[in-house]
């Protein structure tokens, strides 16, 4: 007769109390081992608890809606054979992963004789929402994985300084806007006061719910974090520098999600604090009375409606012919009517020649069709586009060929 135990919630980080959002599973089911059973929701961030081994489930002890912790029941189940007997970690077959951009593999001897500080059947290079989901998914098959980011928090770009952090003051801003454009209904509010600190503090509390989330995730799944920047040594090798000196990665398959970095014009003075890039201008260090954009696309137009909104005078320079370049001009007009009565100019098939810093401001000389005389504005946000950072990992050094036109 097949033993029965008790699956229970495993490490789940620090939270506790975690609703049930889906039970996966039925009684009769026979599930595999790493079969998802139930779906958790913490933080705004979901996880599944996966079978500890291969069996048929017998009682389930969870209804949606039911809050758990780590220790509690989920089910029982009828175990195809004794734990004793199952293999774990790489009797899985990564051949039944979806197929994604892998180093070339070497022979089991050549392993071997390469084996760094810590040794992974699969490390990913970069913790963004390419690198951590490819990261749990191995870790889902029974791998042991390693996840290396150079940053404190998972999440890359889109969730620490993208995405996540625009979209949530880009809410705070169609509050603000929404509010104004009731007066011509006969709703009529007092301006905003705007505490920059207390909207910063609440911009940085969504993303923390967000990271926390992926921390525990990865703790459910044992990834192991190593956090550095990671170039490659050999073909199954990576060098990784933290803060506690230099560690050397082996492993049998590596998956690279380095991610992007802002794209720099040459000859800008970068050294000024008054020009910003995508990531200056979400830390909110104040409200500048004029603020120009270099470049019309959508991460500039973002952030020009989140200053607007906060009673900046916005002005916009873009070299191509219409906003956010490469977008259906059908779909662009409306946008253009809009934000054209909103903000203090927008130049098209203009660009930036020279800034040149001063006292009371960044001068800027303009050139092209619709070229401004020289202005004067109190912060300048650079937001000419994002560049691969595959260039930097030392791809290249071990037969990996980056196409240098995406530089």
């Amino acid at each position: 007769m097949a033993p029965i135990i008790e699956v229970k919630i495993p490490d789940i980080g620090d939270f506790k109390d975690v609703p049930v959002i889906e039970v996966l599973v039925s009684p009769g089911d026979a599930v595999e081992k790493e079969t998802s059973l139930i779906t958790l929701e913490t933080d705004k961030a979901s996880m599944e608890v996966p079978s500890p081994q291969a069996g048929t489930v017998q009682d389930i002890r969870v209804s949606v809606g039911d809050k758990v912790s780590e220790g509690s029941v989920i089910l029982t189940l009828a175990v195809a054979q004794p734990a004793e007997s199952i293999q774990t970690g790489s009797s899985h077959d990564m051949s039944q992963t979806p197929p994604v951009s892998l180093a070339a593999t070497l022979s089991r001897s050549e392993q071997t004789s390469m084996q760094g500080d810590i040794h992974a059947d699969v490390v990913v290079l970069g913790a963004g929402p390419g690198g951590y989901t490819a990261a749990f998914r191995a870790a889902d098959l029974g791998k042991k994985v390693v996840l290396i980011e150079r940053y404190p928090t998972l999440g890359g770009v889109c969730l620490n300084v993208g995405c996540i952090p625009s979209k949530a003051l880009l809410h705070a801003a169609k509050v603000i806007t929404e509010t104004e454009e009731l007066s011509s209904h006969g709703i009529a509010f007092g301006n905003p006061q705007v505490d920059l600190d207390k909207l910063r503090n609440w911009k940085d509390s969504v993303i923390g719910k967000l990271t926390k989330g992926l921390k525990a995730l990865a703790k459910q799944r044992k990834v192991e974090i190593i956090q550095g920047v990671g170039k490659f040594a050999s073909p199954h090798l990576l060098e990784v520098a933290t803060a506690d000196g230099l560690k050397t990665i082996s492993f049998g398959n590596c998956i690279i999600a380095a991610g992007s970095s802002v794209a720099r014009i040459p000859g800008f003075p970068y050294d000024d604090p008054r020009l910003m890039d995508s990531t200056g201008a979400l830390n909110l260090k104040d409200i500048p009375q004029r603020l120009l954009i270099i470049g019309g696309g959508i991460i500039g137009l973002e952030m020009a409606t989140v200053y607007d909104a906060l009673g900046s005078k916005i002005s916009v320079v873009e070299t191509m012919e219409q906003l956010i370049p490469g977008a259906d001009a059908d779909l662009i007009k409306p946008l253009f009517r809009r934000i054209k009565k909103r903000y203090e100019a927008i130049y098209l098939k203009t660009k930036v020649n020279r800034i040149e810093p001063a006292a009371d401001g960044l001068v800027v000389t303009f050139e092209g069709e619709n070229a401004p005389s020289q202005q004067t504005y109190d912060r300048i946000l650079v937001a000419t586009g994002r560049r691969p950072n595959g260039h930097h990992i030392g791809a290249s050094e071990i037969g990996i060929h980056v196409n240098r036109s995406e530089e």
